[in-house]
């Protein structure tokens, strides 16, 4: 099937897909938290506009696990067992140079709309 290049839904997939990771490293560079609580506040930083699923948090998650980005803790609460994920030194130094990225892509961005 061919992609319609024409299509928002197409270009807010792509961007928002994008998007997730440098907000859950955003989240986390704030403070520790559990894969639900990473999603809310994601949703609520970005007033909605990144909302990501359990789908695109956990294996984003699981990556910045393996590359040493992230710490994990399993906590228990209420009888459940959760994680808790902490940005690393090196995950505190990734999101600087993501938000360094994305702000010069931005920058390019809102110029060539002018």
């Amino acid at each position: 099937m061919a992609i319609d290049y024409t299509s928002q839904e197409y270009w807010n997939g792509i961007i928002k897909m994008s998007l997730s990771k440098f907000f859950i490293l955003r989240v986390l560079y704030t403070q520790s938290m559990h894969g639900y609580e990473i999603a809310r506040t994601v949703a609520e930083v970005t007033k909605g506009c990144c909302t990501p699923t359990e789908g695109t948090i956990y294996p984003a998650l699981r990556e910045f696990e393996e590359g040493g980005y992230v710490s994990v803790v399993v906590e228990a609460t209420g009888g459940r067992e959760r994680k808790v994920y902490t940005l690393t030194d090196k995950g505190r130094q990734a999101f600087q140079v993501a938000a360094a990225a994305w702000e010069e892509v931005t920058k390019y961005i809102v110029k060539a709309l002018i």
